[in-house]
């Protein structure tokens, strides 16, 4: 690694941030990047592509900071260390499905925070790398592609959109994260007006792709209406489970 490893720190305790912070600087690591909750950090490790992320478990909010790593290292193989206060049995049992690079216990030291960042890095660094670690693609072409791409869990929230969705939607991205897909779209027929069949729903169910490509409409809650094709995967985790569903949507030319 020829750059200053880059980190990316999740925490919603402004004093643990600086001084996690400060830590980290005083060795010359680059922090890229300060978010306060699970749904934040998700999209920033798309946009930043960072080398380390350190999230703490116990974020307030719709995700946790487990499930954010989760999803995090599942969908753009963001290396992930845990900081988290005084353990609890049933919160790190779930700790090792994010497959986690170490936990540190608060209160840490200095040299426990450099020492297992530097280990992290490292160890993530040998690890063989394979077609399935983006299981959604890049996360770099994913953020920067001209058509709206929506990451839903297995109830249909959207844990995960790009730049091109918000400005299809034409709302703030405060008004899309964690909410159900249903609430910030409608996909109808363009020839009838009705409502088309759930296709989250059927991929998810299915475990199959779902595809309009033809007399298919968009409208927004701001009632902009968009000829467009849609397609929906479902996308598994590294054991073959269900983890959650794609949706890209493109828009066609008048």
């Amino acid at each position: 690694m020829t750059h200053p490893p880059r980190i990316l720190i999740v925490d919603d305790d402004p004093i643990i941030t600086r001084l996690l912070a400060t830590m980290l600087q005083k060795k010359r690591f680059n922090v890229v990047g300060t978010v306060t909750s699970g749904e934040e950090a998700i999209i920033k490790s798309a946009e930043l592509n960072p080398d380390l992320v350190m999230m703490n478990t116990n974020l307030s909010g719709a995700l946790d900071g487990i499930d954010a790593a989760y999803y995090i290292f599942q969908l753009f193989h963001c290396p992930i260390l845990f900081i988290t206060e005084i353990p609890d049995e049933k919160r790190l049992e779930r700790v090792k499905y994010a497959e986690p690079y170490g936990i540190i216990f608060k209160p840490f030291t200095e040299i426990e925070i450099t020492t297992n960042v530097d280990l992290a890095i490292y160890n993530h660094g040998n690890r063989p790398n394979s077609p399935e670690q983006y299981p959604v693609g890049d996360p770099k072409k994913i953020m920067d592609v001209l058509d709206g791409i929506f990451i839903m869990d297995k109830r249909g929230r959207i844990i995960f959109f790009n730049t091109y969705a918000t400005w299809l939607l034409d709302i703030p991205a405060g008004q899309i994260m964690m909410k159900h897909w249903r609430e910030v779209l409608m996909l109808i027929n363009a020839t009838t007006h009705e409502e088309i069949k759930d296709p989250v729903s059927d991929a998810i169910n299915h475990l199959a792709g779902v595809f309009y490509d033809t007399y298919t409409a968009m409208v927004t809650t701001t009632s902009k209406c968009r000829q467009v094709k849609v397609a929906v995967r479902p996308i598994l985790d590294t054991h073959g489970k269900l983890l959650a569903a794609i949706m890209s949507i493109k828009e066609k030319s008048p």
